[in-house]
């Protein structure tokens, strides 16, 4: 085991955790843990291009939503 890992306790629904012992059963992880570690690392790697794509558009909806202001203040002058 990594140095760097700490142990944590989670709850999982039972099914779940049958179908992670089948995955372990037919040699698709050598354990439990090492099934968990992939799960985690797999949200981790989704989420953080999930949230840096969801970032990307929100910068871009704040560049136009200034572009329409600055239109605004340009032509809309009393």
């Amino acid at each position: 085991m990594q140095q760097d890992t700490e142990k944590i306790t989670i709850r999982v629904p039972r099914r779940h955790l049958q179908a992670l012992d089948f995955l372990v059963h037919v040699d698709d992880f050598p354990s439990r843990s090492e099934a968990i570690r992939a799960a985690v690392r797999d949200l981790i790697y989704a989420r953080l291009d999930l949230v840096a794509d969801r970032m990307k558009k929100f910068e871009q909806a704040e560049q136009s939503i200034a572009a329409v202001k600055e239109l605004e203040e340009k032509y809309m002058r009393k």
